[in-house]
């Protein structure tokens, strides 16, 4: 089953999710807010990862990098002698070149089972990888992370809650919208039985999960990478109505009370330490 799952999502990736629709544009980019108004907002969530990584180093694994996409991203490893980028996707891996070129090192490599040595890299990342797993091997990629890292360092990996609170609470106000511009009602695909692929495999956890399952296994913190989803920032951070000071607000209060919306926003940044 497992092989099944990273199968689909090696041939989503390499055939529809790293294919170019625009100038250094992916088709990913569709799940992401692109709107002038959010720009500022998800620039500085995006710069919240360099907190946690060491500031310099010999290697930086990209665990999962796709194509290194954001110009953030980038960022991340602009101290360090090279950076890693391990993926199962080769589309991945070859337009990830076109970013690095001579400072990055390329692998196709699996997540949950990393061909590398213990204590081998200064820094890790995982943007938006491990929920591309069965649930079942979510806890073996968080291990294999750690088992990479050199003592003394960290790592931080990006993922999104299973219906976290805070979407969950804005869900009804969206249905409200939805209903009186005369919308319909949210639709999720199957990529894999329509013409229009359009997603893969996903399967996410909760705060309560991630506690339980790496309790005295894993050393790792919780704080808010970004809290608010792009479906909520598309209804909600409207340029009209000061969606700029809005979304100014909640990176306020995300930067005010981390352990409340790191757990219960959208996305959480998963600090792990050796």
């Amino acid at each position: 089953m497992a092989e099944n799952t990273k199968q689909q999502v090696r041939e989503f990736y390499d055939q529809i999710g790293w294919s170019q629709v625009g100038d250094g544009l992916y088709q990913n980019a569709r799940y992401e807010d692109l709107r002038p108004v959010s720009r500022e907002y998800i620039h500085k969530c995006h710069m919240r990862v360099k907190r946690h990584l060491a500031p310099n180093g010999d290697i930086l694994l990209d665990a999962g990098s796709g194509p290194v996409q954001w110009p953030e991203y980038l960022t991340y490893s602009e101290n360090y002698k090279y950076r890693l980028c391990a993926d199962i996707s080769i589309t991945a891996l070859k337009e990830a070149r076109t970013r690095l070129g001579d400072k990055g090192l390329f692998v196709v490599a699996d997540i949950a089972n990393l061909p590398f040595k213990p204590d081998a890299f200064d820094g890790v990342v995982s943007m938006h990888t491990i929920h591309h797993l069965p649930l079942t091997e979510h806890k073996k990629a968080y291990t294999e992370l750690t088992r990479v890292l050199k003592p003394g360092k960290s790592g931080a990996v990006i993922n999104g809650w299973h219906n976290p609170l805070l979407m969950r609470m804005a869900e009804p106000f969206i249905g409200l919208g939805r209903l009186l511009s005369g919308r319909s009602a949210k639709k999720k695909k199957d990529w894999s039985s329509e013409e229009d692929q359009s997603g893969t495999f996903v399967e996410k956890m909760t705060p309560r999960w991630l506690k339980n399952e790496l309790k005295d296994v894993v050393k790792f913190e919780i704080y808010p990478w970004r809290s608010l989803s792009p479906r909520f920032m598309r209804w909600f951070a409207r340029p009209q109505f000061g969606g700029k000071t809005f979304l100014r607000f909640v990176f306020w209060l995300e930067e005010t009370f981390p352990r409340f919306f790191g757990e219960n926003g959208q996305y959480p940044l998963i600090v792990i330490k050796k």
